[in-house]
């Protein structure tokens, strides 16, 4: 029982990483997010996505207190402006409807 556990909880795991993934660079605003994408953006919700795999389970409040503590880190980069934090921090946390209705 434990082993089907652990196989469920992973699989509903990377269901998540796949559908936040799909959603950052395929989404509404998928076509301009990938031009605008640099290389801090893509660690950043690398970071994110990492964190959301390695919890068994994960609601709204979970995933939003992830993502501040990933920006806070970013925040004290002087190569990311403000302005630009800002828009990924809200897009991730947009993205949470997202991977909600996946995880369902």
């Amino acid at each position: 029982m434990k082993k089907t556990g652990k196989i469920l909880g992973a699989g509903i795991g990377l269901a998540a990483i796949a559908a936040a993934g799909a959603y950052f660079l395929y989404g509404e605003k998928g076509a301009r997010n990938r031009e605008k994408i640099a290389g801090w953006t893509l660690k950043m919700k690398g970071e994110v996505l990492e964190k959301i795999e390695s919890m068994k389970t994960i609601d709204r409040a979970t995933y939003l207190r992830i993502v501040d503590k990933v920006a806070e880190r970013y925040a004290k980069l002087d190569t990311i402006s403000v302005a630009e934090l800002q828009h990924l921090t809200v897009e991730l946390k947009n993205a949470w409807a997202h991977i909600n209705k996946q995880l369902k």
